[in-house]
């Protein structure tokens, strides 16, 4: 929803409030029969519609319906997130799961920490842990698209591309010699016919092949990038740790997950370049969800009417 103050009075007008004004002024003015009520519902109808919108109960409903639209768009977008989250999570391969897992662990570690600066300083870091999840998240879309390009590289391997094209590169080179020499000893024969077409289809067939090669080039240059990037965050989240247990300093803390942050924005933006896998792309929502679990306890919650979401 749009974070633009809302139209009272439009929203008056398909309010329940604005049928109730209308049945108790007009309305029952119109029941009256007499001439003096109709007109009395009327001009009451008329002050409801400029006082109305602007009462305090009035208002305070309309908060309350959007307050619920906003929960009910979040609770939509959390959940949607968790499914993207644990197919992420799923589909990693055992050894890409177990890195996942160290990390958290290390995530687990800076929040254990944390808890114990706030405790000693009184001082609540939310947004820094935050970030800390976003780093998190950050870490999983790269190992998904590092799996991914990895698959492909994989295929691409076994049908062995570059010698393909080579020997179809070999062909072409023999085709068109012997072309040259029919050319000349028989002109305008069919066998000369036939051998042309086969090397059109023979060029067709090594362009396509070299196309292959570029993009098998270009999905190699960016697994080695995105493998690179999943170890500088590591580092920099081990950082991270280091300080967050020697320095006991939540504004050193708060900075060095800031420098973090900024070093991954290029990475981001890399990652939504790569058209084969915007699906893994999306950012981490505004949604009361943690991806690292706590490290520390916390006071059970009072209860609701509705039951807080699961964390991951």
């Amino acid at each position: 929803m749009s974070d633009s103050p809302p139209n009272y009075r439009r929203l008056f007008w398909t309010s329940r409030h604005h049928l109730w004004l209308a049945l108790l002024t007009v309305g029952l003015g119109f029941a009256s029969g007499q001439p003096l009520g109709l007109l009395a519902g009327a001009t009451l109808y008329a002050v409801g519609l400029v006082f109305g919108p602007d009462l305090p109960f009035f208002r305070r409903s309309v908060t309350a319906k959007q307050d619920a639209i906003r929960e009910q768009e979040a609770a939509a977008q959390l959940v949607a997130f968790q499914k993207e989250h644990e197919r992420l999570s799923a589909a990693l391969s055992p050894a890409r799961r177990t890195r996942l897992s160290q990390l958290g662990s290390v995530c687990q570690d800076i929040e254990r920490a944390s808890g114990e600066m706030q405790r000693a300083t009184g001082l609540s870091l939310p947004t820094p842990l935050r970030k800390l999840d976003e780093l998190l998240w950050t870490y999983l879309r790269m190992l998904s698209v590092e799996q991914s390009l990895e698959v492909y590289l994989e295929t691409e391997r076994k049908e062995q591309v570059p010698a393909l094209a080579a020997s179809i590169s070999a062909e072409t080179d023999v085709l068109a010699r012997e072309i040259e020499t029919l050319k000349t000893t028989q002109p305008g024969s069919p066998l000369l016919e036939s051998k042309q077409r086969l090397l059109t289809s023979r060029l067709e067939r090594a362009a396509t092949l070299r196309q292959r090669l570029a993009r098998i080039e270009q999905a190699q240059a960016n697994h080695d990038l995105v493998r690179s990037e999943q170890e500088r965050l590591v580092e920099q989240v081990k950082l991270i740790r280091a300080d967050a247990i020697a320095a006991k300093n939540s504004d050193a803390l708060s900075a060095r997950i800031d420098t973090s942050i900024e070093h991954l924005s290029a990475t981001n933006r890399w990652l939504s370049e790569l058209d084969e896998y915007q699906s893994v792309t999306r950012e981490l929502p505004d949604l009361p969800v943690r991806l690292v679990p706590s490290a520390t306890p916390t006071p059970s919650p009072t209860p609701q009417r509705t039951a807080p979401p699961q964390r991951q």
